[in-house]
């Protein structure tokens, strides 16, 4: 199967925020990613995004919404490039402020 660049941006950003994950997290993120899993990954998706928009609610927060938006754009490809740039992006800042903070 040829993957597009999109696909292939966004399969790196899933694999950089898995290594950056709790094991049992990271485990439930690549069940979702896989193309059987497509009936739970578009509900799962919407509801984080559903959860991001309410993030003024306890227990719920804006890292619902892009971790949302990435599980939708594994099926929506003009979602994909975006998203996976978005992703680098987030876990590159979150590096070096960790980083500038040690």
């Amino acid at each position: 199967m040829i993957q597009s660049a999109g696909q292939q941006e966004l399969r790196a950003a899933f694999k950089r925020l898995e290594e950056k994950l709790p094991n049992r997290l990271a485990s439930a993120l690549r069940w979702l990613r896989h193309p059987a899993s497509r009936w739970a990954r578009l509900p799962a998706g919407l509801a984080l995004i559903l959860g991001g928009i309410f993030s003024f609610l306890p227990l719920l927060g804006v890292w619902m919404l892009p971790l949302g938006l990435m599980l939708i754009a594994a099926d929506v490809p003009f979602l994909r490039r975006p998203m996976a740039r978005f992703t680098m992006w987030v876990i590159d800042r979150v590096e070096s402020f960790r980083t500038k903070r040690s």
